[in-house]
């Protein structure tokens, strides 16, 4: 995985739970089937009422009619992100339509773990609001290394809290990918 990651930027509000993120009826589909493991993607934020979705005109879908993947790749969300039940599949599905990375205010604890520990999208937190500062659409650059994200649109960067373990855990693929390849436990 490289160290940049530049793409659209999609834009949540708060409290953005795992129903809305993949909704319960979509839960049906096998996640060893590659074209069940599409409509995950397809799926992937179609609970988010209308109002939230794309802010901030809202009412813009994170995957289009007729699409498995999104143009968006970088979510910016408010507090609490992920909250609700355990749903393992919520990052998955996120990972699924195309996200890289999600940059919130604050995350429910259970999905933050589940996004690495799944190795499915990079978790960034944010001390400061960006829900106002960035718009759905704008082109973003995040610098891991840097531990930044620029809006090209505006050419203002912004800094974000550092990753430690995280993104080395997530660009092996998930925490016992991580550990195999740290000689942390026994490869298989």
């Amino acid at each position: 995985m490289d160290t940049i990651i530049q793409g659209k930027a999609y834009v949540l509000g708060k409290n953005i739970d795992t129903d809305q993120i993949i909704p319960a009826e979509h839960l049906v589909y096998s996640l060893s089937d590659p074209e069940e493991v599409k409509l995950y993607g397809k799926y992937a934020l179609s609970g988010v009422p209308p109002e939230q979705g794309g802010l901030p005109e809202g009412n813009i879908p994170f995957v289009g009619e007729g699409s498995f993947r999104s143009d968006y790749t970088v979510i910016v969300a408010g507090p609490n992100f992920g909250c609700g039940s355990s749903r393992e599949h919520a990052p998955f599905a996120l990972q699924v339509a195309g996200a890289k990375a999600i940059i919130a205010e604050s995350y429910a604890r259970i999905f933050y773990r589940n996004c690495v520990d799944g190795g499915f999208v990079i978790p960034y937190e944010t001390s400061q609001p960006l829900t106002d500062a960035i718009k759905t659409g704008d082109e973003l650059k995040i610098d891991i290394e840097a531990n930044t994200v620029t809006n090209l649109t505006t050419a203002i960067a912004y800094t974000l809290s550092p990753l430690g373990d995280v993104f080395s855990i997530v660009q092996a693929g998930g925490i016992f990918a991580y550990a195999r390849q740290e000689n942390l436990m026994a490869k298989s």
